[in-house]
């Protein structure tokens, strides 16, 4: 036997991210689910007592403080303690966008465990949902806004389980690379890509010797300069705007860095490789010239 209080909703499911349904529930001994899917996302999160979760031929045994993700469309099994069983509560959810955040919390099938020292907070985030439960656009933005929120406690505390640190690593690294494409034209330093991974800049350093094999610094470097060099093959812009369109507040410094890597000044560089395109324009000309020719001797 189950006491559950659940609420799904019909709304219409369009948007980013949208709750399907949301519970909350207090098991008997040994209760189950499963094996069996859901068309949604469906995250469960243990308030107290003990239970087993099977995905993907692995089992895991859960507690207070512990959740759990299920992927759409593929078999699960949970099971209550006989002697404590669990109380829970769950959210389903969908949404264009909901596997992407997910993935970015450091969840997915092979990660599908992790920890939360927050349950108040989650239980309120539920129950304002459940207590939002009419039909109307207010309601609708309430509990998706709701979810955001929920999520969002969950990847502030959360550790995941069984994610090795290999993996951890991994994020790392990929989110420091994305946040230097989106901002290197801004004068980012290490520490401002150490801070937003959230983590200190020796271990960044670490991390981008392992993956890299260069430091943050000198990846941050040779990014920006590949993007001076593009721009001063594509472009007429004075040195100094490539400059600033680079990260680099003085043009006397990004000369001296591109000159460095390139081994000739940017002016050189960018006269050269003008005098490069204008050959192989010409070569490209007397080409075709040729063709023609023996063309009309045919």
């Amino acid at each position: 036997m189950e006491k559950a209080y659940k609420l799904d909703f019909n709304s219409e499911k369009v948007g980013s991210l949208y709750v399907n349904c949301c519970g909350c529930s207090q098991t008997e001994g040994l209760h189950s689910f499963g094996p069996g899917s859901k068309p949604h996302y469906l995250i469960h999160y243990v308030l107290s007592g003990k239970g087993i979760f099977r995905f993907h031929d692995k089992e895991y045994k859960l507690e207070a403080g512990y959740g759990f993700l299920i992927q759409p469309n593929e078999l699960a099994f949970y099971q209550a303690d006989a002697k404590e069983p669990w109380s829970y509560l769950w959210v389903g959810f969908a949404g264009s966008r909901a596997g992407e955040f997910l993935q970015t919390m450091g969840l997915s099938g092979s990660h599908p465990i992790f920890s939360c020292d927050r349950s108040e907070e989650l239980y309120a985030i539920v129950r304002d949902m459940m207590e939002h439960n009419t039909i109307g656009v207010a309601n609708d933005l309430r509990r998706n806004g709701q979810l955001g929120v929920f999520l969002s406690v969950i990847a502030e505390s959360a550790g995941v389980v069984e994610k090795t640190e290999e993996d951890k690593g991994n994020q790392y690294v990929k989110k420091a690379i994305s946040f230097i494409q989106s901002n290197y034209c801004n004068p980012i330093k290490v520490t401002d890509v150490a801070d937003y991974v959230c983590i200190n800049r020796s271990y960044l350093y670490t991390l981008f010797e392992n993956y890299l094999g260069m430091s943050p610094q000198k990846f941050l470097t040779t990014f920006r300069l590949t993007k001076a060099r593009e721009l001063l093959e594509s472009t007429d812009y004075s040195i100094e705007s490539i400059a600033f369109s680079c990260g680099y507040n003085d043009a006397l410094v990004f000369g001296k860095a591109f000159s460095q890597m390139m081994g000739k000044s940017p002016s050189v560089y960018r006269k050269q490789s003008h005098q490069e395109v204008n050959r192989k324009q010409l070569a490209e000309v007397e080409t075709l010239i040729a063709q023609l020719i023996d063309g009309a001797q045919l």
